[in-house]
């Protein structure tokens, strides 16, 4: 069973910088993209960035030039370094996982995808 857990999250103020990890847990052949999206009180869900497993990175609109997202393939880690903070980039963020796992039952090779349970961030004035 592949697990997501998310660190990092807390109280910053305004200008403010936060560093989100998570961590993948469980058997898994290959780890593809991982991404960061985030979900404010009364709004839908958004994508904050995303990063191949070559380390090619897109972002949102909403963080661009304001964050940096990072990985590492053999802990299975992703990071996601947040500056200049603001009082809308309040959410639970999440993390995103696909990935490739061997199913013993079939011999095969199946897609999978997870998403951790979030973290929450909340910028004070």
């Amino acid at each position: 069973q592949v697990q997501l857990r998310e660190s990092g999250g807390g109280l910053v103020r305004f200008g403010g910088s936060l560093r989100l990890s998570c961590v993948l847990s469980g058997n898994v052949e290959n780890i593809g993209d991982m991404a960061w999206f985030r979900q404010a009180p009364g709004k839908g869900r958004e994508l904050v960035a995303r990063i191949s497993r070559l380390g090619e990175a897109t972002y949102g609109d909403s963080m661009r030039g304001r964050a940096a997202i990072s990985r590492d393939n053999v802990k299975n880690t992703i990071n996601l370094q947040m500056n200049n903070l603001k009082a809308e980039d309040t959410a639970v963020y999440d993390c995103d996982v696909t990935f490739t796992y061997y199913d013993r039952a079939s011999d095969r090779l199946h897609m999978g995808h997870s998403r951790g349970q979030g973290t929450q961030v909340t910028v004070s004035a």
